[in-house]
């Protein structure tokens, strides 16, 4: 009677509205969600996340990784999913997926991996998770929740997102849970089996990133600071966590001569790569002007340019702009009368006052602005000058309810960017690069941290770059990492 039960249960679920047969799971998932809407969803959340999120551009490395990445989809459950990899451009050890086929890999977990394999780990348990359907069966999606608390479920570690629609709520921080995080395994394991690569190196990948974690809290208690809890990728394993040792065992076992491991393949394409906090990247965008000494962080990509009474940064498709103007400050009006003043206007929308950097200002939307008006206004007081700070929206077409808004906090970003000048936005940013070198008898990690300027903890970093945290030397002539 039990199994007559359980087959009509079955039958029931699979016959219900909204319910989908998932491929990897092997059973039906009841859920609200077509595979369509599920991939809208993620092109959806994938194109607010690159607008606000800053990109690795390495043409090379982004090539490798799409085309392991792509290697280990074609083995998966859901093969015909258009799979998309992208590279973050942030220090932060994680990785993500969003639902429909898209991958996100840090540039900083990439720079503690030893191997084209262990790369092929962390990608392919994101692929676990879409071809699980993960973040449809969250209860979020499944609710028809929208963009921003669908994407709160689905990215777990650190802000580099950015403010996607403040997407970093309890539940990001969370992500999927223990079963769930397993299961991604369970498949990540078999697809990487089945694209050749040896299932072990995700117990590699667990060691690396609890040397991580062991390092941290050490850090935090000789520092006297309360140490953060890691929630990145495979965060809810212990170091010998026998469930993932049977997950990974259980995907089978390759023949030595078939393992696809390509340790010197991987160090010939990481070769170069960004150490730490990339400064040229995350601050392209900021513009310096040397005689006036300000600084102004425009959007990523926009276009700036000097003009004879303003400095205007234009949007790439020219549907908006940012534009400064400098005038002498009036005695010592308050900045929000000065601003109502400018523009001749006894209300402002959304009003607020700004202080910042030890300035202080004024911000506001004009109400009912035509086409020749700018829609966000700001005036900063700056010694006797006063910066008066300008958004526009110059397309109608992009004068929707939540476009406008979208421009408005690119305006608002910009404007809560004003500050002097420093010293160090005129210096050229010196990047720091991971280099590999082969080690002679005399190589020790504290001689080699001697000669390199990576912090206070140098030798503990080229430990952990190493896998050799906390203790141990290289043998000579095994190929090291170092910092230049």
């Amino acid at each position: 009677m039990r199994y007559f039960n359980n087959i009509l249960i079955a039958i029931l679920i699979a016959a219900a509205p909204g319910c989908a047969f998932n491929p990897a799971t092997n059973r039906p998932d009841l859920v609200l969600m077509s595979e369509e809407k599920e991939i809208e969803i993620g092109r959806e959340m994938h194109t607010k996340l690159i607008a606000s999120t800053p990109i690795y551009n390495d043409p090379v490395l982004t090539a490798y990784v799409n085309h392991v990445g792509q290697k280990i989809a074609a083995a998966s459950d859901r093969p015909d999913l258009n799979y998309h990899f992208t590279i973050i451009d942030s220090q932060d050890i994680n990785a993500f997926a969003l639902p429909g086929g898209y991958v996100y890999i840090n540039r900083g977990l990439l720079t503690y991996l030893h191997s084209e394999a262990e790369m092929a780990a962390v990608l392919a348990h994101e692929i676990g998770h879409i071809t699980a359907r993960h973040a449809v069966r969250q209860k979020t999606a499944a609710t028809g929740a929208g963009v921003a608390s669908v994407l709160s479920v689905l990215v777990t570690g650190s802000g580099v997102v950015g403010d996607v629609t403040n997407l970093w709520s309890t539940a990001a921080v969370k992500g999927y849970g223990r079963e769930m995080e397993l299961e991604a395994d369970r498949f990540g394991a078999q697809y990487m089996y089945n694209a050749g690569y040896d299932p072990q190196a995700m117990i590699n990948v667990i060691g690396l990133l609890k040397d991580q974690e062991t390092f941290a809290r050490r850090r935090a208690r000789l520092e006297g600071k309360k140490p953060q809890t890691y929630h990145g990728v495979f965060s809810t394993h212990p170091r010998n966590d026998i469930r993932l040792q049977e997950v990974v065992e259980a995907a089978g076992q390759l023949p030595e001569d078939r393992k696809i491991i390509k340790a010197d393949y991987y160090r010939e394409k990481t070769d170069g790569l960004v150490y730490g906090h990339n400064v040229q990247q995350s601050d392209k965008n900021r513009y310096n002007h040397k005689r006036l000494g300000f600084s102004l962080l425009f959007p990523k990509g926009w276009k700036v340019e000097n003009q004879r009474s303003a400095i205007v940064g234009t949007a790439p498709d020219n549907k908006a702009t940012i534009t400064i103007r400098v005038a002498q400050r009036q005695n010592n009006q308050p900045a929000d009368m000065a601003l109502r003043e400018t523009y001749d206007v006894r209300d402002l929308e959304q009003d607020e006052k700004l202080h910042q950097y030890q300035l202080v200002g004024h911000t506001g939307r004009l109400p009912d602005a035509d086409s020749d008006s700018p829609d966000r206004v700001a005036v900063i007081y700056y010694g006797s000058r006063q910066y008066i700070l300008e958004g526009k929206i110059n397309d109608a077409s992009a004068r929707d309810a939540e476009t406008f808004n979208e421009y408005d906090n690119l305006f608002l970003t910009s404007i809560r960017s004003f500050r002097p000048l420093r010293k160090s936005d005129l210096i050229q940013p010196d990047i720091k690069r991971v280099r590999y070198v082969k080690a002679n008898e005399k190589t020790t990690f504290s001689s080699l941290a001697r000669h390199m300027e990576i912090g206070e903890y140098a030798e503990e970093q080229l430990r952990l770059l190493n896998g050799y945290y906390p203790r141990g030397e290289p043998k000579p002539g095994e190929w090291i990492k170092i910092v230049q």
